[in-house]
């Protein structure tokens, strides 16, 4: 049976509920977005697509392989719904047969008044068998939805198992992942219109939003200027993150280069089905990250200290995270701090265009630097973690400690490497327990940006070597070196990066790069490197 299905790769999901710029959130509201009010949802099966109400009554998601679906725990998923009751979401019901059935089944949106609510599939006719695809429309009644009619959307093909889709609050905008007649990765999005009554041909976003990689689980801002989707073809946290992109024009093809939700969304899980919420103030999404089974519904709430550096969702604006600039202190800040430098080719010298992403615990904004300079302003309290990335380039990856008001300002220059055999990177930021090979925790973003780097470049190979001083036993010494590459390499294949892609060796002392005479100098012998060896 054809019918749309919700694209689940290899890993991940995250966060949900983000309280937006500079609204003040009501006491109902605020018990909307709290943690507890979910405590029903969420179970340990796969939760996926979730959709509120237009008027914020019921909560409406799709539930994977869960028993009493109608196919049982085969079904790959059934709408199931739960009531909010003022202070959480009531336990979950089934959605029934009518909106169900044993292929998968998802919602795709309300129309504005919620007399509607659109599905994501075609459903079979008395006994007629299914032979097409697309969306199907449920009208509410008093007795409660009625039996979905399907909608006829012209060249409408999906060859994949899986499938995302959004019908806009207007009713005329269908975007929709599938691999269809013009898709150049697994799954590409698609756009379709209602015109005059009548849905258009799909047509492909383009490559600016598609790579070769999988595009999935998209939806529109209220006013279908902004395109957020997921994403596991460009460098982000993990494997699949949220980005947006702004329309600039009627074409459907012309987008501003997307954009990494930041680390308020995104994690080293996977995130997808983020939806947004202007009216409450709020987005929705999923993740795997630290769920109860697969995908948990959550929510997120940012420092109130930190409005400016979010994305405001009302419907006919949006703050980009991009190159956030504050000339004068806001609440909360300490002491503004500017960085400021130059990323260069390390053979060449010439400037190289990258993204620089500064990230601490409480904040999370990049800046493009353009023919190789970059200028940010941040604030001078907190201790960042900085990626820099560029297409055809090594990543690296900085500890930015700037918890001082004496200084006003740094100038930091990045050289990066070419992607070519023999190019090696010290992994400055992975650390173990002394004398074990257990990784400290500090050590997982610098590791999570191997991992990102190996995602976005498929057909890499390294090689990782393990290093330690020359002091204690050397045969030790090299059995420890040798551990601690094979724990690195076991956390790159648990995020999802094949293990024929990684060859590993411990060296113990015997490859100093400075002197063993000082502590100093000694720890930077304790080191972890990969270097390419096939590109």
């Amino acid at each position: 049976m054809n019918s749309f299905e919700i694209l689940h790769s290899t890993f991940y999901i995250r966060n949900s509920f983000l309280i937006l710029v500079g609204l003040l959130v009501s006491t109902a509201n605020a018990q909307l977005l709290s943690q507890k009010s979910f405590s029903h949802v969420n179970s340990s099966y796969d939760e996926q697509s979730p959709f509120i109400s237009p008027d914020g009554k019921v909560l409406y998601w799709t539930v994977a392989n869960h028993p009493d679906n109608i196919g049982g725990k085969k079904d790959p998923g059934d709408i199931w719904y739960a009531i909010w009751t003022g202070e959480e979401w009531s336990l979950p019901l089934h959605g029934g047969k009518l909106i169900n059935d044993d292929g998968y089944n998802a919602v795709g949106g309300f129309s504005h008044d919620g007399s509607r609510m659109f599905l994501l599939g075609h459903y079979p006719s008395g006994n007629q068998p299914l032979a097409t695809q697309g969306i199907a429309v449920s009208l509410k009644t008093n007795e409660g939805w009625s039996a979905p009619e399907n909608i006829y959307i012209p060249y409408f093909l999906n060859r994949s198992v899986s499938t995302q889709g959004y019908i806009s609050a207007t009713g005329e905008a269908f975007v929709f992942s599938a691999d269809s007649y013009s898709t150049v990765g697994a799954e590409d999005l698609y756009i379709s219109i209602l015109r005059s009554g009548k849905w258009s041909e799909p047509k492909n976003l383009g490559k600016k939003i598609n790579t070769v990689y999988q595009e999935s689980s998209p939806s529109l801002s209220a006013d279908e200027k902004y395109l957020f989707f997921a994403s596991n073809g460009r460098k982000g946290y993990g494997s699949f993150d949220i980005y947006y992109s702004e329309r600039l024009d009627d074409t459907w093809t012309n987008w501003s280069e997307p954009a990494n939700m930041g680390a308020n969304i995104n994690s080293e899980g996977r995130e997808l089905f983020y939806r947004t919420y202007p009216e409450k103030k709020s987005v929705l999404f999923t993740s795997t990250l630290n769920s109860d089974g697969y995908g948990d519904v959550r929510f997120y709430t940012p420092p109130k200290d930190l409005k400016d550096s979010l994305i405001q969702l009302r419907p006919d604006t949006i703050v980009k995270m991009i190159e956030i600039k504050r000339d004068k202190p806001i609440a909360g800040d300490e002491k503004i701090f500017r960085v400021f430098g130059r990323v260069t080719n390390s053979k060449t010298n010439k400037p190289v265009t990258a993204t620089l992403t500064f990230h601490s615990d409480s904040l999370f904004t990049t800046v493009a630097a353009l023919d190789g300079r970059y200028s940010i302003k941040i604030p001078s309290v907190n201790e960042y973690s900085l990626r820099i990335e560029a297409s055809g380039y090594v990543s690296n990856f900085e500890k930015l400690d700037v918890r001082t008001y004496e200084m006003k300002s740094l100038e930091l220059n990045f050289k990066l490497q070419p992607i070519e055999i023999g190019a090696t990177v010290n992994l400055k930021s992975v650390l173990f327990q002394q004398s074990t090979f257990s990784l400290l925790p500090e050590s997982n973003d610098e590791l999570d940006l191997v991992v990102s780097f190996l995602h976005v470049n498929p057909k890499i190979e390294i090689l990782l070597t393990g290093h330690t001083d020359n002091r204690g036993n050397q045969k030790h010494n090299l059995r420890l070196s040798q551990k601690r590459v094979d724990r690195v390499k076991a956390y790159l294949v648990s995020k999802g990066i094949t293990g024929k892609r990684i060859a590993g060796k411990g060296f113990g002392g015997s490859k100093p790069i400075a002197s063993n005479d000082t502590e100093e100098t000694r720890r930077l012998n304790r080191r972890v490197e990969f270097t390419i060896v096939k590109d």
